[in-house]
């Protein structure tokens, strides 16, 4: 008796949640949608929708064989050129890139597996099919190299599994399309920027391609998500997302001292990555057709915290100097980054 008033008490609560993540074009525990393609579309919708079916075409058309693409650079290359120190210290980084992929590639499976809009699905599908091979042929490119890590820093760690293990599937596309790759880009750019190894340099132009086109599916389809949302469930994504950025600086800390071996100024990844980052939500905003003002206010909170942890005008010992520049980045909100940055 009481089992049966409790699901009486549950069910409209289970029945509400499946309706919204239907109109978020979430299904879960379908075994065929036959009904996928009965949904009525906006002129917007539409538009994106064609827009991430591109994304899979694409895809077919730019795949490169990760095997033959690694021999060939090997053979164009021959040994790598590092220092031991500089070898230790790409690993650690590299680490970091290497178990991002694996987690990117089981968020698109995911992503692929319950979104329900065929063209949605199609994008997160090629990604997959991406990062595997990058996932691959990154764990080769490392055993080339030495030993690889088999595990990360507590804030690689954190950044990773923030989104990996996360069941709402808008944190995941979010997490790993407005966050994760941003950043995975910054690396790849400023490792070729410092010309660290030819033939990871050689690699990462085909990486930076794949990820670029990447970044699209959480721009085209993550409106469709945050408008179905209700209050509740929007502070729970910023405050997610909050933390996420959290972790993202206490990344760049914990390897500060190896891009430092690299050459790489820790600041420069974070102010990079910063633009990046607000790139990609400021086409989100485009493509949400209004603006997002917790964006802005991230925006103006994590550049004053950009400037506190990695000052650009003082030392970091002269604590009333950092405070005031801080401020000031703060109250700008423009996450400036140097042309040269950018155009590197």
């Amino acid at each position: 008796m009481f089992r049966r008033r409790l699901s009486r008490l549950i069910r409209p609560i289970q029945d509400a949640k499946r309706s919204r993540e239907k109109a978020r074009g979430i299904r879960r525990n379908v075994a065929i949608p036959y009904d996928m393609f009965d949904e009525i579309r906006s002129c917007t919708d539409a538009r994106s929708a064609r827009k991430l079916a591109e994304i899979y075409h694409k895809g077919q058309k730019n795949v490169w064989d990760g095997r033959k693409v690694l021999d060939e650079l090997q053979l164009k290359h021959g040994k790598s050129p590092l220092t031991e120190e500089k070898r230790q210290a790409l690993l650690k980084i590299l680490a970091v890139l290497l178990w991002g992929e694996l987690a990117a590639w089981k968020i698109s499976a995911d992503l692929a597996l319950h979104l329900e809009p065929l063209e949605a699905k199609l994008a997160a599908t090629a990604q997959a099919h991406d990062e595997a091979r990058h996932f691959y042929v990154m764990y080769e490119y490392m055993s080339l190299l030495g030993e690889v890590p088999h595990e990360l820093g507590p804030a690689a760690e954190a950044v990773l599994t923030g989104t990996l293990e996360t069941r709402d599937l808008t944190r995941k596309l979010m997490g790993m399309q407005l966050m994760i790759e941003p950043m995975a880009l910054t690396l790849f750019q400023l490792i070729r920027r410092h010309e660290i190894d030819p033939l990871l340099c050689e690699l990462l132009v085909l990486y930076q391609r794949d990820e670029a086109r990447h970044v699209a599916l959480g721009v085209l389809h993550l409106p469709k998500l945050l408008r179905a949302m209700g209050p509740v469930e929007a502070a729970g994504l910023w405050t997610w997302q909050f933390r996420q950025f959290w972790n993202e600086f206490s990344l760049v800390r914990e390897l500060e001292d190896e891009l430092a071996v690299l050459g790489i100024d820790a600041a420069d990844v974070i102010r990079l990555g910063r633009a990046k980052q607000i790139r990609a939500n400021q086409m989100l905003i485009e493509e949400f057709g209004e603006n997002l003002r917790v964006v802005d206010a991230f925006i103006r909170f994590f550049d004053g915290k950009a400037e506190w942890e990695f000052p650009t005008h003082c030392s970091r010992s002269h604590y009333p100097a950092r405070l005031a520049h801080a401020i000031a980045a703060a109250r700008a909100g423009k996450g400036a980054v140097p042309r040269s940055l950018v155009n590197a």
